[in-house]
């Protein structure tokens, strides 16, 4: 795909996600990220389709929409540290550096953690570290907590309290609950008074594998 085929390609997308993506500075960070560079080699001409795409390993680089709808739900400002659970392609993680002030993506698998570190790295994300697990049995990144937004980009049996935890009081997450065909995606606020949470829409999302996620198949 050259540059202008792209750039209208681009454009084309963000008029459709504007009719229901009232944030106009998510919209814009979409704008920014060059999406292109985050699928699989041959598949740039499908970069701008608002669909999921396959990126290897049984992982998928988000539909553009769900990308844009989770990302305004942490209403971020600039100045937040955000976590980010799942790096994947590195592209929801691009989208979050262009509005937070850190983020810190955790990814299971090397090949995929280090072609993203490194793709972010080449596009001057500078305010973003991705990280392996920290270990067996912990999810997300408990010694650099806590977070004023966590995003989870891979579908959970429940609300991990663990994350819970690492959410600052006042903080966002976004996550996807259900079963590992079919899920809510939830908006939990932690508050003074306790956690709150309420439903976005329903998705399906590849299942979390490990501590607080599903068995591996």
């Amino acid at each position: 795909m050259t540059g202008d085929a792209a750039a209208r390609a681009r454009e084309q997308l963000l008029a459709a996600l504007a009719a229901d993506i009232a944030d106009d500075r998510v919209l814009e960070a979409l704008r920014r990220v060059p999406r292109e560079r985050f699928v699989r080699p041959g598949d740039e001409a499908y970069a701008y389709a608002d669909e999921p795409l396959a990126i290897g390993h049984g992982q998928t680089i988000s539909q553009p929409y769900i990308v844009a709808m989770m990302t305004a739900a942490l209403a971020l400002t600039g100045s937040e540290r955000v976590l980010e659970i799942g790096t994947g392609s590195g592209y929801q993680c691009a989208v979050l550096a262009e509005l937070a002030r850190e983020v810190v993506s955790v990814e299971v698998v090397p090949a995929l953690r280090e072609r993203a570190a490194r793709l972010l790295l080449e596009l001057g994300y500078d305010n973003v570290t991705v990280l392996p697990p920290a270990g067996e049995d912990v999810l997300g990144a408990p010694e650099s907590a806590p977070f004023d937004a966590i995003i989870v980009t891979a579908a959970a049996p429940a609300v991990p309290p663990s994350l819970i935890a690492q959410l600052a009081i006042g903080g966002r997450m976004v996550v996807p609950v259900g079963s590992i065909r079919d899920q809510d995606l939830l908006l939990v606020t932690r508050s003074p008074r306790g956690i709150e949470q309420r439903a976005l829409t329903r998705c399906r999302f590849v299942p979390l594998v490990g501590p607080e996620g599903f068995e591996a198949r």
